[in-house]
């Protein structure tokens, strides 16, 4: 099998080749690409590939439907919605994620989140390096919040466990409740749980439905002065809608990791001229220990599939 990398997996050479080594010991080759987006060079370094592995760079059907050997996709991402699936089907090729890599890297950076928004970090920050006092920016406890979770995946479950260790009430929101979930989360719908969350998190995946979910009209239902957490995908929220509510003082305060489009964003963007509003570019996923747990999940995925037993199944 040839075996193509089209991004870095952000980890050390030696991490990389350790995971890489049982395929080439196998016969498999192995090539690894700096990321580029251009659809031309994707295709140059992939045509020969019978498995292409990408991160979270977009993979079109373009590029899918220029490789003619490709029958495997290996997403080192837990959402797939960079990739077109449609293409992917339409040619038979299985695609995987690396579900779980991320999970607590996700949730401590939403506590985090919340910690610095509802204790006002970054302006005593700024006000203490500026030769100030506290004096206007004392904040208030996570403890005894009631903390909304939607979306509770793996991710959201983690998150929702480390609110309750803080003493937080917990409601979520998810399609299918199976009764697994801990009990100390209630299931409540959407309004309900935009109306009763003092700090809502978003940890749903992007489709259709979740597609604009928290807009002008569902901030509306929110509790005044509430916050808002995304480290889900951009588009969930309208970044317009948001930055109004932050701005005229409805909603407290927002920490968002992802948005419309990958980082560099536009200097214009809305989010980040919005008042109490936390913003960073994409890291939540991102810590040591998840890059390398996502290494060896994705190639693992491949040594499965090569096996006849494909696991993170997305198609």
């Amino acid at each position: 099998m040839n075996i193509v990398l089209l991004e870095s997996l952000s980890v050390p050479d030696e991490v990389l080749n350790a995971c890489a080594k049982p395929l080439i010991d196998a016969g498999h080759t192995f090539k690894a690409y700096p990321k580029d987006t251009d659809p031309k060079v994707q295709i140059e370094r992939a045509k020969d590939a019978d498995v292409i592995m990408i991160a979270n760079m977009p993979l079109s059907g373009e590029v899918i439907s220029a490789c003619p050997n490709l029958k495997y996709i290996d997403v080192a991402f837990t959402g797939v919605d960079h990739v077109d699936l449609e293409a992917a089907k339409a040619k038979g090729v299985k695609v995987s994620n690396a579900a779980g890599y991320s999970n607590e890297a996700v949730s401590e950076l939403v506590l985090c989140m919340m910690l610095a928004l509802l204790r006002n970090v970054p302006q005593v920050e700024a006000r203490c390096r500026a030769g100030q006092t506290k004096d206007g920016l004392v904040g208030v406890e996570l403890m005894g919040k009631t903390v909304g979770i939607v979306g509770v995946g793996a991710i959201g479950t983690r998150t929702a466990e480390l609110c309750h260790a803080f003493g937080c009430k917990i409601l979520g929101n998810k399609r299918h409740v199976r009764g697994n979930e801990p009990d100390y989360i209630e299931f409540v719908s959407l309004e309900e749980l935009l109306s009763r969350s003092d700090i809502v998190s978003l940890h749903c995946p992007l489709n259709e439905d979740s597609r604009g979910m928290i807009n002008k009209d569902t901030i509306a239902k929110m509790k005044p002065g509430a916050l808002l957490i995304n480290a889900a995908r951009g588009p969930v929220v309208d970044s317009q809608a948001l930055a109004d509510a932050l701005n005229s003082g409805y909603l407290g305060g927002a920490g968002i990791d992802v948005f419309e489009t990958e980082p560099p964003l536009d200097p214009a963007h809305p989010l980040l001229h919005s008042k109490n509003t936390i913003v960073t570019p994409h890291v939540a996923f991102a810590s040591a220990e998840s890059m390398e747990a996502r290494c060896k999940i994705v190639f693992d995925n491949i040594a499965q599939w090569m096996d006849g037993h494909q696991t993170n199944i997305i198609l």
